[in-house]
């Protein structure tokens, strides 16, 4: 079994064991469990970077093999620079999950446990799928764990929230999939992804598929103004849930578009790339004047979401090495920064059981280890030089001035807004005189949430003070898509 199948499967395999032998009086086992199956999940994918080539845009570690033979369904697998650090990434980010939720989750304990790790494997299947129907097999089935731990184990409003969830992005994949077959056919009866990069489709044919593909993927980043069921689902979800969506699964839809839209349907891409752009300012700088105003902690980060993804999707759509890598780079560090302002509220609500940010104040008093995490990654979500947050969005403002300065003056206002919402979130629920009784009697952080957070804390710093391991790694893959969308068959 080659490395890929080991990363998507480890977890799979640990998750299926936890269903179906684990009881809530075993819980602790069940967690030990868990820990070990993420933890190995994380340790398989480690030699991937070692064994990875620099300088070449092709496949590496592919494997192939017959899966549906009637209708030339392979199980093919491989990563290139484009897709290569979403692996490690989910791996690292599923184990920072299972260590948080010890002690939140007291029943069911083997179901959520079993859920999050078929997930990531789920997950980690799309980045590595190089099959369109068997990338659509992983792209759906990762909505089934992720509908039930938002329905079993949310807040009051869970049923509503984890259906509003499913059907939003199982309604956009549909003409996703209408596309793959239409690609199947065009292609001779292939599912290959790259034998689809090739096609000579007409004008007409590129738009239609690309806004098929757009129904897929934008719901999925989310984009404005599909965006809406991300806010609700983030408020309702448990806080490991809300932790992997933000970190992971609204890359699938941004990653998305590069594997597909603009490679498959390249003329149509840039036509449309004007609206691409428009939609993703008005994430940028709406979206980040709507966050300003709640009252919510994990709705007000869930906007932040949008808005920080707004920032990938412009990024994709200027067309230029400097946006394209920035905004893979800004996937890459909005996983450990959202992850890490989601895991954070965690630690509070477990508390208080308030994610009301008047229902704190003044909590560095009586929590200041963890305020110190809390200010770096509030630090981070700004977008401070240093950290993840700033890499990503200083070179897709850098990509955009080179296309049009207007575009980059418009998307540099978002580090404003970022600040302004951030901030000022920071200020009311840290900072200050005790504010009430609940804060009073509040205890810092545990070895195990100190452990959580100083993870979090160290990729957050490595990746926004040296950020070129992972700028080396797609860089040659970003220059070949941008040299396959200039030079496409009807340019």
């Amino acid at each position: 079994m080659g490395l890929l199948s080991l990363a998507i499967w480890t977890p799979i395999v640990f998750g299926v064991l936890l269903l179906a032998v684990g009881r809530d009086e075993h819980a602790r086992a069940v967690r030990w469990i868990a820990l070990i199956g993420a933890v190995i999940g994380l340790l398989v994918t480690l030699p991937l970077y070692d064994g990875f080539k620099l300088g070449t845009a092709a496949m590496q570690f592919v494997e192939k093999a017959t899966w549906i033979e009637r209708f030339n369904v392979h199980y093919h697998l491989g990563v290139d620079g484009l897709s290569f650090w979403f692996v490690p990434l989910t791996a690292f980010i599923t184990v920072i999950v299972v260590i948080a939720s010890w002690e939140s989750i007291t029943e069911r304990v083997n179901q959520y446990m079993g859920a999050f790790l078929i997930l990531s494997g789920l997950m980690i299947g799309v980045f590595c799928a190089l099959d369109g129907l068997l990338f659509y097999v992983f792209f759906e089935a990762t909505l089934i764990p992720m509908y039930l731990i938002i329905g079993i184990w949310g807040g009051p409003n869970k049923i509503y929230a984890a259906f509003k969830f499913f059907l939003y992005t199982l309604l956009g994949s549909l003409l996703m999939l209408v596309a793959l077959i239409f690609l199947y056919n065009q292609s001779g009866g292939s599912f290959d992804i790259a034998a689809w990069h090739q096609l000579p489709l007409s004008a007409t044919a590129q738009t239609l598929l690309f806004f098929a593909f757009f129904a897929a993927f934008a719901v999925k980043v989310p984009m404005w103004p599909v965006h809406t069921w991300l806010p609700d689902v983030h408020v309702e979800a448990p806080t490991g849930g809300s932790a992997v969506l933000a970190a992971i699964m609204l890359k699938l839809g941004a990653y998305g578009f590069l594997r597909f839209s603009m490679p498959i349907a390249p003329d149509a891409a840039r036509e449309w790339a004007w609206l691409m752009i428009a939609l993703s300012l008005v994430a940028v700088i709406y979206v980040g004047l709507v966050a300003m105003v709640q009252k919510d902690m994990k709705k007000l980060v869930a906007y932040s979401s949008v808005a920080h993804m707004g920032f990938v999707t412009l990024g994709f759509f200027i067309f230029n090495d400097l946006g394209v890598s920035g905004g893979l780079v800004q996937m890459i560090a909005h996983g450990f920064v959202s992850g890490a302002m989601f895991l954070s509220i965690g630690v509070l609500y477990d508390r208080v059981h308030s994610r009301e940010i008047a229902a704190y104040g003044g909590v560095v008093n009586t929590m200041p280890n963890f305020t110190a995490f809390a200010l770096l990654f509030a630090m981070a979500n700004c977008g401070l030089p240093g950290t993840a947050g700033f890499v990503g969005e200083w070179m897709v403002i850098l990509g955009a001035v080179k296309a049009n300065f207007w575009i980059g003056g418009a998307a540099a206002t978002a580090l404003i807004f970022g600040a302004a919402y951030t901030l000022w979130m920071f200020k009311r629920v840290y900072l200050g005189p005790v504010a009430n009784d609940h804060v009073k009697e509040l205890t810092d952080i545990n070895s195990r949430e100190f452990l959580v957070m100083s993870l979090l804390a160290i990729a957050v710093l490595a990746m926004g003070l040296y950020p070129r391991p992972f700028t080396d790694v797609m860089d040659t893959s970003v220059a070949e898509l941008l040299k396959h969308v200039a030079l496409s068959k009807l340019n």
